[in-house]
């Protein structure tokens, strides 16, 4: 580690050029707050195809504290912010987003919780402006969800932004998963954790990089990378529908045996088999999601490719 570098802070960027001059200047600010000389800016291009990645390399060539890291194309939100913890050098690594919802200056924040002798200090959402109520009811309900799955405490009402002293930047490094869910990881390293409360802002420059599709993959692999609770929710629907089915047949049984009533077959079967179908693909699906995420680590493919690095002085030797 670089002694000189006291904070990083890890910014992913994907298609943010209208609001990397604001977030650049209230960035330039924020070191003068911390340590003008002992902080870096790493910005990580996730495969922009908006220009960003030339705005990015204008500011990088005006202020050595910023640094640029370029994918070789889109790798996606979790792995940007794995490359740029990796490639950081501070005492602390803070992750923030480049749309500004969460406020740059909250970091000094961040920064003073840490003194106080704590190694993780995330931030925690105390409004979402600007979000829409079913965004809002899904958040609250997948924090809360997978919370009551896993056997750790995952802070609720939390995204990735959050400070992290450099031995636990260690520890999560060491993990070596591909399919990432960062902020699960870091509540999974434990060390000393507290949260600082902030408003998040309206988005004021692009749009969300987050849309349904998204958010139900980052919600699965959330559940799949930290419980197996979908695998045993697959058995005790087995054991259900097996006692519903000996329920029918005894019902059939005493309708055949000790009255003089026909039983209806064909509904019955007709409904039995829907049922058992439908338990058994969703059975094979959750087994499918935790056999794909296996094929995908014994492949053990690097998880993302850098094109180029600029202010790196790794990269200068």
């Amino acid at each position: 580690m670089n002694q000189a570098t006291l904070h990083s802070v890890v910014i992913p960027v994907f298609n943010e050029r209208e609001g990397l001059t604001t977030l650049t200047e209230r960035l330039t600010e924020l070191a003068q707050k911390l340590l003008p000389d002992a902080t870096e800016f790493i910005f990580v291009n996730d495969g922009s195809s908006d220009g960003s990645n030339l705005r990015l390399e204008e500011i990088a060539l005006h202020d050595s504290r910023f640094k640029v890291l370029h994918f070789s194309r889109n790798f996606g939100h979790q792995i940007a912010i794995t490359a740029g913890i990796e490639w950081a050098t501070g005492q602390t690594v803070t992750v923030i987003d480049a749309d500004l919802q969460d406020p740059p200056e909250v970091i000094a924040e961040l920064v003073s919780k840490w003194r106080e002798g704590f190694d993780v200090v995330y931030g925690i959402r105390r409004k979402r402006d600007g979000e829409t109520l079913f965004k809002l009811w899904t958040a609250r309900l997948f924090y809360r969800l997978i919370r009551s799955l896993t056997q750790f405490d995952i802070p609720v009402d939390t995204g990735d932004f959050r400070l992290m002293d450099r031995k636990a930047v260690n520890a999560l490094q060491s993990l070596p998963e591909r399919r990432r869910f960062v902020r699960g990881m870091v509540s999974w390293i434990g060390f000393k954790q507290a949260g600082v409360s902030y408003d998040r802002h309206e988005r004021k420059f692009g749009q969300t990089h987050y849309p349904l599709g998204k958010m139900i993959r980052l919600a699965l692999d959330g559940i799949t990378s930290f419980s197996t609770a979908p695998l045993q929710l697959a058995t005790w629907m087995g054991v259900l529908v097996a006692l519903m089915s000996m329920g029918m047949g005894l019902w059939a049984l005493y309708i055949r045996l000790f009255t003089d009533q026909a039983v209806p077959g064909w509904t019955s079967v007709i409904l039995a088999v829907l049922l058992i179908g439908a338990v058994q693909l969703l059975s094979l699906g959750m087994i499918g999601e935790y056999l794909g995420r296996t094929y995908e680590e014994v492949k053990r493919r690097p998880i993302y490719l850098i094109s180029t690095a600029i202010g790196f002085e790794r990269d200068q030797k």
